[in-house]
């Protein structure tokens, strides 16, 4: 057996009984493929959270270990990992298509998270595509109100008790929100001082809110088995991220009280 074939046997071996997964989205969004491929490849944490820039290359090193298989600027952006180190996911692949519309002052994207899950594979799966969708938003409202404004990124968790089934619940209960409260309104926020926001995103999964400086957002993944979090994307010019970080996590487990 050749040293190549002993290598792909060793890979599907690590790969254990996993299942293969593919989630695919397609959206267009008011901002030029430059601006789409600046957000998505430079790593600042402006939509999503900070990580290194890829080697602009085929077959330079991607963020967290991948690397990259396509490199097409402005249009074709794809990184892999193989191995991962994570047992529950063995391979992870994240693909990109963009391309111009109206002229150029749009953009259309395709984007494509494949892999494969090998433990509690449907649990992984229906979070993954759920976070997709909140991700993907997250990344039209930073192109349509902040790129490319510096951000200070900030993310937390609550405690234990955050992980709770009904924990997500009393999380927009804490911030003002009521059962008829929906996207696009206007709200005053209880969180740890009083502010207005938009709610730009709801469901019984996420929370998304938009002031003039910041992409404010909630995760409930307590849904998953897991503590709710918070991620805070702040491009005011005078940001601070440790502050930031102590205000919501003081307020994040005020909601649910002593562990």
């Amino acid at each position: 057996m050749s040293e190549e074939n002993e290598q792909e046997n060793k890979q599907e071996s690590e790969r254990g009984t996993g299942r293969e997964f593919e989630i695919v989205r397609e959206f267009e969004v008011d901002a030029t493929p430059e601006e789409v491929w600046a957000a998505i490849t430079t790593g600042t944490g402006g939509y999503l959270w900070p990580m290194s820039p890829p080697e602009p290359r085929v077959g330079g090193a991607g963020p967290f270990g991948s690397t990259v298989t396509a490199w097409d600027p402005p249009h074709r952006y794809t990184n892999r990992s193989e191995n991962t180190g994570a047992p529950a996911q063995p391979l992870n692949q994240l693909d990109h298509t963009i391309e111009p519309r109206d002229g150029g002052r749009r953009a259309w994207v395709r984007y494509v998270h494949s892999g494969i899950f090998t433990d509690d594979w449907d649990n992984q799966y229906d979070g993954a595509n759920k976070h997709t969708d909140f991700y993907l938003h997250t990344l039209r409202e930073y192109l349509t109100h902040f790129a490319p404004r510096p951000v200070a990124f900030t993310t937390l968790n609550g405690p234990g008790k955050s992980a709770s089934a009904d924990a997500f619940t009393a999380v927009g209960r804490a911030l003002g929100l009521t059962g008829e409260t929906a996207v696009g309104a206007r709200v005053t926020v209880r969180g740890p001082k009083e502010f207005e926001a938009v709610l730009d995103y709801r469901d019984p999964y996420f929370i998304g809110l938009r002031t003039d400086d910041a992409l404010i957002r909630f995760f409930g993944r307590n849904h998953w088995g897991a503590p709710v979090g918070i991620s805070v994307h702040d491009f005011a010019p005078d940001a601070d991220a440790e502050a930031t970080e102590t205000a919501w996590q003081d307020w994040l487990n005020g909601v649910f009280g002593p562990s």
